[in-house]
């Protein structure tokens, strides 16, 4: 019933931002005006640098101020969608998304080995963010990273959930600190509550990805696997593909369903964010579009259903034959470089106010 009322609430303040707002949703008026900087938070969806340094700094993350370099050495076989949106716009990235994150190591606890901790999660990203906009450089007594850095010209985005709901964590019932998917999407917000005090106004959240699409959740006729290097013991340990397949879109779904009520929610009912605008990114809708109708965004011929880089275990890989621009999919998990590619031109409709993709509160 609670849950009724809150549906019923949001659906009624609906008729009031479309009036608030006429010509916002999906309209001619540009969403964000002047867009010079994005500032990415997330997992290895995003990441392109910052994992890479805790590995080569045995552990220690980026000091304060530190620019992280562009790198096409990622997991999705080259750049990532958010580097892709600075190359297409000119907006200066910083990107604070760590590959195998997970939104608060207090509800997921990943541990890794080579860095003799957990993956870096989004509490410590948003905490990194918050030193650098808070550095001083000691030569010039100014802050030498964020030289630009506007209420109106900077978009902060959040794509996280892949690890949260993945094998290790919810699917697999590893969470820690008796935790549920609430309280994961309760991280989420929290961290906007922090990034909003420090001056962000413009918020894209990106919802869970279609994961049941993916080689590594998917069904096995539609070449859902049965073991991946991500996932040793899938079905040895008494897993079920298909079981699974289905247990990764109800997670996704219901994660999705709640950003879509609970956005609106906050931001015009609760009024946590005064000032500001959320755009919420249906990427699941959108990388399903991509599965579904493929030619529209890959080279033909497309393949969806498997993996450029196929992997018998970590150290067996092989590329495929076929270029990967014709792969939705670079391994069992991350979308591919192209995939990347569709994704920030949709992102920078999204900013613009023009993505059929987005609902914007």
């Amino acid at each position: 019933m609670q849950f009724l009322a809150l549906a019923l609430l949001a659906a009624s303040v609906v008729v009031v931002a479309d009036t608030e707002n006429e010509g916002h949703h999906g309209g001619t008026k540009p969403w964000v005006k002047d867009f010079k900087n994005l500032v990415a938070f997330g997992d290895s969806y995003t990441d392109e640098s910052r994992l890479n340094y805790f590995y080569a700094h045995n552990g220690s993350a980026p000091p304060p101020g530190l620019l992280l370099p562009e790198n096409n050495f990622t997991s999705g076989g080259g750049f990532t969608w958010d580097r892709w949106v600075s190359n297409y716009t000119g907006a200066k990235l910083y990107n604070y998304a760590v590959s195998g994150a997970v939104c608060d190591n207090n509800i997921i606890y990943r541990y890794l080995s080579y860095i003799h901790g957990p993956f870096p999660d989004v509490v410590y990203e948003v905490d990194a963010f918050k030193a650098d906009i808070a550095y001083i450089n000691a030569s010039t007594g100014t802050n030498t990273l964020y030289t630009d850095r506007k209420a109106d010209n900077t978009v902060y985005s959040m794509w996280i959930g892949t690890n949260d709901l993945g094998d290790s964590a919810f699917m697999t019932d590893s969470q820690v600190n008796h935790t549920t998917i609430p309280d994961y999407i309760d991280c989420i917000y929290d961290r906007f509550d922090s990034i909003y005090a420090a001056g962000g106004r413009y918020f894209v959240l990106m919802n869970t990805a279609p994961l049941e699409l993916s080689p590594l959740y998917g069904l096995p006729e539609d070449g859902g696997l049965s073991t991946s290097r991500y996932w040793p013991n899938k079905t040895s340990s008494g897993g079920n593909v298909t079981e699974i397949s289905y247990k990764m879109k109800e997670y996704t779904q219901l994660v999705n369903t709640v950003f879509d009520y609970r956005t609106p929610y906050e931001l015009l009912v609760a009024k946590r964010y005064p000032g500001a605008s959320i755009a919420v990114f249906d990427t699941n809708a959108f990388l399903s579009d991509v599965y579904y109708h493929p030619d529209k965004y890959l080279t033909a011929p497309a393949n969806v259903t498997g993996a450029y880089w196929v992997c018998n275990d970590a150290s067996a890989c092989t590329a495929s034959a076929v270029g990967l621009d014709h792969y939705l999919w670079y391994d069992d998990l991350h979308p591919s470089e192209k995939t990347d590619e569709a994704i920030a031109h949709e992102f920078v409709s999204v900013v613009t106010g023009t993505s059929k993709f987005a609902t914007y509160w």
